[in-house]
């Protein structure tokens, strides 16, 4: 299929699109701030302005942009490592395990000591859910066993959240706090929350230069080690930078879903399928998209950031399934 946009100029529209976005999230809210206003505040020469942008929309959006650049790459990777494009980040049960261990926390009545210890308890449930599909897989040569492991891992960690969520021992107020991790969101982000989600930074240094592994890797396995590619270490790489990427991103949002599966491939429509032009869209693209959606959550009265990217994501990817069948 022809690529929709020339690939040169793909890269500055997102990278414009962005700002434009940027700009937009840090002015609209239930205090609206003008072009003059904005500029204050950045520049903190206006104290009301300032306290507004710095210590509430800003580290927001930064948020925003870090989540967003997490999944979307780590769709693609998935979407690389399996060569489907139905592939998304919660495939090996990351997602469930990030929300899993998240949800054992504030069960457990840990996240009143400190907020350090539901996303670090994410980040955990994440790794060992990861860990438990690379082990149950690891006598198979192919993708099917992890995909199978990665089902039922998935099964079992919904079950082990549903499990929670139903004690009778379990008060108000974190039953609350669980139903919005689960429901994924933005609101009352920190800075904290911006350095935790950092290290999304590394991973994506990491992932820009197997662009071109990607490519081969997408002829096939034996075709890409026939033409030189080391594939069991690069399955590796990828398999590990997207545990890091999608662990960290629900780590500091909570469980927001289909990023990882929409923006990889409207960028595929636009620019066509290599993934060294396709990395950096990516990292831009799905900040931009989880920009957007956080922006029309807003204007929907508060709706939460994991229900609009599903309201989004779920008919694309039913029409996704329709167009493969």
């Amino acid at each position: 299929m022809k690529p929709l946009l020339p690939a040169r100029l793909a890269l500055p529209l997102l990278v414009l699109l962005l700002g434009l976005l940027a700009l937009l999230s840090l002015a609209v809210g239930e205090v609206r701030l003008g072009p003059a206003e904005l500029l204050a505040g950045l520049l903190r020469r206006d104290e009301f302005a300032t306290t507004i942008l710095w210590q509430i929309r800003l580290p927001r959006l930064g948020v925003a942009m870090l989540v967003g650049a997490a999944l979307a790459a780590s769709g693609l990777v998935m979407q690389a490592y399996f060569r489907n494009s139905l592939a998304s980040p919660g495939l090996l049960g990351v997602s469930s395990g990030g929300a899993a261990g998240a949800v054992i926390a504030i069960g457990a009545g840990w996240a009143g000591a400190s907020f350090l210890f539901v996303p670090l308890a994410a980040i955990a449930g994440a790794l060992v859910a990861t860990g438990a599909v690379v082990v149950l897989a690891r006598q198979g040569a192919g993708t099917e066993r992890l995909l199978l492991a990665g089902i039922a891992l998935n099964a079992l960690l919904g079950a082990v959240t549903s499990y929670v969520l139903s004690q009778a021992t379990l008060t108000y107020e974190r039953n609350a706090k669980i139903l919005f991790w689960l429901l994924g969101g933005l609101e009352d982000r920190t800075w904290e929350h911006v350095a935790m989600a950092a290290p999304i930074l590394l991973g994506a240094a990491l992932l820009w230069p197997l662009g071109r592994p990607m490519d081969l890797l997408s002829l096939g396995w034996s075709e890409a080690q026939s033409l030189g590619v080391d594939v069991t270490r690069l399955r590796r790489r990828l398999l590990g930078l997207s545990t890091l990427l999608t662990a960290l991103a629900t780590a500091v949002a909570g469980t927001v879903g289909f990023v990882g599966l929409v923006v990889p491939h409207i960028l595929r429509l636009l620019v066509g399928p290599e993934h060294r032009r396709l990395v950096p869209l990516a990292l831009v693209g799905g900040a931009v998209f989880v920009i957007a959606c956080d922006l029309a959550a807003r204007a929907a009265g508060g709706l939460r950031l994991g229900i609009v990217t599903a309201l989004i994501g779920g008919p694309f990817f039913l029409w996704l399934l329709r167009r493969q069948t």
